[in-house]
């Protein structure tokens, strides 16, 4: 399976779209550091935030397969420039979060999404599950098993 660093700001839905698609209940977690999972990496809000730190999530992005670029469909306004993928060399998706929110307008997030140059946009909602089990799919690659299914599979054949 490849791995996929999610990226976006506070509250855009990184935490809880890692814990629906790991299967886990969802519970409000801050992330205060880079949470570095089987195949996902869980990034802090403040370093897309913050000029400084926006840094270390380019370095970091080295570690994964595929760059996941959040955007709530709630949000006022994109944090992402036009045409900032071409900055990276790994594969850029746009995800679109909070889909069944009342007052989202995942489709204008899709359109700031392709603006910084996402050709590949997934719309989500880690509540009802919509959506994750395409996410899920577009990242594996020929037989791959999902690590936590792998675990859960060894836990049970222990018993």
């Amino acid at each position: 399976m490849r791995k996929i660093i999610f990226i976006g700001r506070s509250e855009a839905g990184k935490t809880t779209l890692t814990q629906a698609l790991k299967g886990e209940t969802i519970t409000y977690h801050k992330t205060q550091y880079v949470n570095n999972y089987d195949v996902i990496i869980d990034t802090p809000g403040e370093y897309a935030e913050t000029k400084t730190l926006g840094g270390a999530l380019a370095v970091y992005s080295y570690e994964a397969d595929v760059v996941g670029l959040l955007l709530s469909s709630i949000e006022p306004f994109s944090l992402y420039p036009p045409n900032i993928t071409t900055l990276c060399n790994r594969e850029v998706i746009g995800i679109v979060t909070k889909i069944e929110h009342p007052l989202g307008d995942p489709e204008q997030a899709a359109e700031w999404l392709r603006l910084a140059g996402c050709e590949k946009i997934f719309f989500v909602s880690a509540y009802t599950g919509e959506g994750l089990a395409e996410l899920l799919e577009y990242l594996k690659e020929d037989g791959d098993v999902l690590p936590w299914e792998e675990a859960k599979e060894k836990d049970a054949q222990a018993y």
